[in-house]
């Protein structure tokens, strides 16, 4: 599991979560509210799991800008 969390008026909050936790390959998306998307990524877990270390090392700042405004990643 690959997850990014911002702190968010003094609580953790999930962003986005990559994992595998349901016997596939897939992301889940958070938004302030705790609306979550999943998704599935049709990968093996090796894939993804340097799929999304490189995301979330990429893209951080962008997703965390989307869930502070509300959106999701």
């Amino acid at each position: 599991m690959v997850q990014l969390e911002v702190n968010h008026e003094g609580d953790w909050k999930e962003v986005v979560r990559y994992d595998c936790a349901h016997g596939y390959a897939h992301r889940d998306s958070y938004n302030l509210a705790g609306k979550q998307i999943k998704e599935e990524l049709y990968l093996s877990f090796e894939d993804a799991l340097t799929i999304a270390d490189d995301d979330i090392d990429d893209n951080w700042e962008n997703y965390k800008y989307r869930f502070i405004e509300g959106g999701f990643p």
